[in-house]
């Protein structure tokens, strides 16, 4: 008789070449490999001064404000999500992408695949 662990199958890890097991996750099966909590948390507050920005705007816009002062304000908004955005790709790159190099080399070419795609969707 065989012992089950010999004869189970390896868990399904998702698509992005991360190692991460699939259904683990947000919904879409996916977590970060690993996250700095200080640059977690540094993170979270930027998101909520942008939540305030934009609610800013809003008040702007109902007020019929100076068109000018709104789109400086939106630049500023964008500066701000771009910082946050450069961040997750340095952990991303950090954690998720480095896992995936070292695993193998289907994991690698699923990890390349993601990162152009990835950048070719975010660099605009």
């Amino acid at each position: 008789m065989t012992d089950e662990t010999e004869t189970a199958a390896a868990p399904a890890v998702c698509g992005c070449g991360c190692g991460m097991p699939a259904g683990e996750g947000d919904g879409h099966g996916r977590m970060a490999v690993g996250v700095d909590p200080a640059i977690r948390d540094r993170n979270l507050k930027r998101l909520r001064r942008i939540e305030g920005q934009v609610r800013g705007l809003q008040r702007m816009v109902e007020e019929d404000r100076y068109c000018a002062d709104i789109l400086t304000q939106i630049s500023s908004v964008h500066e701000a999500l771009r910082s946050v955005g450069r961040e997750l790709v340095r952990n991303h790159l950090k954690h998720c992408a480095a896992n995936a190099i070292r695993s193998g080399e289907d994991e690698a070419e699923q990890m390349y695949d993601e990162l152009v795609d990835m950048m070719y969707r975010h660099m605009r």
